[in-house]
């Protein structure tokens, strides 16, 4: 053989090599890869948004139910005036996106859940310190702590009970 067919071959058999390694790879899913559950939690909040401090402590909680219970979880926060007909439309927004729970932190959000919650029976709202002055089947009134946010998002989403 010619030192020119040498290096064809020698190019050749390193090409060979290299399509079987690739080929025969094993694959893999990326590390950080998470299987959520078709739950989605909500924090609606003034617009401080998750820079008050109630806020703060409501998404925490609702991270950990996250990473524990597989519940996607998002939050919005009121731009603009805070009034109850503005935070409605945020409101709207959320329950339009398929959430199956929001949480509302701040005046406007807390009083758009107490004027619209009875129009989506089908969401459970939380709210927290303050009650309601009617009981609303699909409203809960939380102790405001992180604990209790976890809880309340495993438990009324069922993912406590898989």
């Amino acid at each position: 053989m010619t030192p020119a067919r040498w290096g064809a071959a020698g190019i050749a058999a390193a090409v060979l090599v290299a399509g079987l390694t690739w080929a025969l790879w094993p694959e893999s899913e990326p590390p950080n890869s998470r299987q959520y559950r078709d739950v989605v939690a909500c924090l609606l909040t003034d617009d401080k948004g998750l820079s008050s401090p109630d806020a703060a402590l409501v998404w925490s909680g609702m991270q950990e139910a996250s990473v524990e219970a597989l519940v996607r979880v998002q939050y919005l926060a009121v731009d603009g005036e805070q009034t109850v007909e503005n935070a409605r439309g945020y409101l709207n927004s959320q329950v339009q996106s398929r959430c199956s729970m929001v949480f509302a932190v701040g005046e406007a959000p807390r009083a758009a859940v107490r004027d619209n919650a009875s129009a989506h029976a089908d969401v459970r709202f939380v709210v927290f310190a303050a009650a309601l002055p009617e009981a609303k089947a699909n409203v809960s009134v939380l102790e405001l702590s992180r604990a209790a946010v976890r809880t309340a998002v495993i438990d009324e989403t069922g993912a406590g009970q898989q």
